[in-house]
């Protein structure tokens, strides 16, 4: 059993992971850039320790500084949840030399399925079937033309290292394959510091489905079902749920084993990701394998009664995963929205300032992953994910109908935020038939991505009222404020009692 572990990351995943170890009775520690001193998961954790200014290159990012602090602090393990140094091969190794625990996969795995290329030609070796394309980056762009000719337009230009939609062009003609090129290179290179980008197929109407895999120390390789995660807007995932209804179960347990023989191929350990495009002809191609937990692993939770994130601290501690394929069941249906700072009405532009309220929804079959709190600050440093909202469901519609609900009752006071258009998302009659195609948004909503405001309906200017009608009450003094920030354990500020912020909303909305 692990004494103590260092979570090397910030917001609601930090949180997630420090209230599985909780319930596993393991101590944790975090981490913190100074931008972050009074945020949940400082709160949350045994321990916390700045490791710099806000900036992640100095604080979060900062590979050494963070080594040290898990060793100072006596932990005998980290993790590094998703994000910043989830798949640095060579944080993993500085771990290992520390002699702590990476929790996660090891470095060489890590390393071979975060480069594209080297992982596509792994797959075409071990016979899972990958999307028609290049073997090689394209160093030379006057070459690629040949094999764009060959492949057959519709094409996609993609970065070798790094993800999240970052490098990403597609091309419709040869007319436009340089400047896609020489843009997606550009982009690439800020982003991972890798410029090498290469191309494949466009698969027209695909579907983005992954499969959640565990593999131990011990020969054991399961699958844990699918998640679709075809709704995506700029290539970052917004919407996701199991099951897909995409899937039926002949191509779910074909899907299955071929992830886990993605896992096998690369001597994988841990929790991971293998996410394919579908086809409309049940046709399906390797992608990548996300060597991480993922930010839609909830789902999957909600689903199947498995705490991922418990089995992932277990195999790294060098237990047998707690299940056999055959013994896992799925029931009834889950959906995952993100809720971001940002303001759909203007091009979708992140938001950052103080949260005045936040008012989570409640009820049966609601989880609310949540970094924030009222009074809690958002950055300007960091990804723009607020929190993620659960549901479930005995069944798609019924889980459909509950995320309306569920985000009709998320109230989030002092900024913008994607709750109203995630509820137009979910009231499309393109997603009630199950319509959800990689191109859903452009195709559904164009006049969203212009930012035109045209769709921001009421539920945004009621939210505006009341944060205005919030700061008059709170500025007034008119509020019920009770207690206030002191000092926590640790020697960080403490997290505000729920009462602290109730008076300016209850007054605000109407309710007193």
């Amino acid at each position: 059993m692990f004494n103590k572990i260092l979570i090397a990351n910030r917001g609601e995943i930090a949180v997630r992971i420090i209230r599985a170890c909780r319930e596993l009775g393991i101590a944790t520690a975090t981490i913190y850039s100074e931008a972050d001193a009074t945020a949940l998961h400082v709160q949350e954790a045994d321990e916390a320790v700045c490791v710099g200014p806000p900036s992640p290159l100095e604080s979060y990012l900062d590979q050494d500084r963070i080594v040290q602090a898990a060793s100072d602090l006596g932990c005998c393990a980290i993790h590094p949840g998703y994000g910043f140094l989830a798949e640095n091969n060579s944080f993993a190794g500085k771990i290992k030399d520390a002699g702590m625990v990476f929790i996660g996969p090891q470095s060489e795995a890590i390393r071979l399925m975060g480069n594209k290329i080297e992982s596509r030609i792994s797959m075409i070796e071990a016979n899972i079937p990958v999307i028609p394309g290049m073997q090689a980056g394209a160093d030379d762009f006057s070459k690629v033309g040949a094999e764009a000719d060959r492949v057959g337009y519709p094409i996609i230009v993609k970065a070798a290292s790094g993800g999240g939609g970052k490098g990403m062009r597609k091309v419709d003609s040869p007319d436009e394959l340089q400047a896609a090129l020489e843009g997606a290179s550009r982009e690439a290179g800020k982003a991972f510091d890798d410029p090498t980008v290469y191309i494949e197929k466009w698969i027209v109407d695909p579907r983005h489905i992954e499969f959640q895999v565990l593999a131990d120390d011990h020969d054991n390789v399961v699958h844990v079902f699918e998640r679709e995660c075809s709704i995506q807007r700029r290539h970052q995932k917004i919407v996701e749920e199991t099951p897909s209804v995409a899937v039926h179960p002949e191509l779910r347990n074909k899907m299955g084993e071929t992830a886990c023989q993605v896992a096998r191929s690369c001597g994988y350990r841990s929790a991971g990701t293998v996410e394919f495009l579908l086809a409309p002809d049940d046709s399906f191609y390797f992608l990548e394998m996300n060597t991480r937990i993922q930010v839609e692993h909830p789902i999957t939770e909600m689903t199947t009664g498995v705490d991922l994130v418990q089995e992932q601290i277990r195999i790294a501690m060098g237990e047998p995963i707690s299940f056999k394929q055959d013994e896992i069941r799925q029931t009834g249906h889950s959906i995952e929205v993100r809720i971001y700072a940002e303001d759909p009405a203007n091009k979708f532009l992140p938001q950052s300032g103080p949260l005045l309220t936040v008012k989570e929804p409640t009820g049966p079959g609601i989880r609310v992953d949540s970094g924030i709190y009222s009074g809690s600050e958002v950055s300007t440093y960091y990804d723009p994910i607020l929190s993620k909202l659960i549901v479930y469901g005995p069944d798609r519609e019924a889980a459909r109908r509950r995320m309306i609900r569920a985000l009709e009752d998320y109230t989030i006071l002092g900024i913008r935020t994607n709750i109203e258009f995630l509820i137009d998302v979910l009231s499309h009659q393109a997603f009630i038939d199950g319509a959800t195609y990689t191109d859903f948004i452009p195709r559904n909503m164009p006049d969203w991505p212009e930012g035109d405001g045209a769709q921001v309906g009421l539920l945004q200017e009621k939210n505006d009222q009341a944060a205005i009608a919030a700061a008059i009450v709170d500025h007034l003094g008119l509020g019920r404020r009770v207690g206030g920030f002191g000092q926590s354990g640790n020697g960080g500020p403490s997290m505000p009692e729920p009462w602290d912020f109730v008076g300016p909303w209850e007054i605000a909305s109407g309710r007193k």
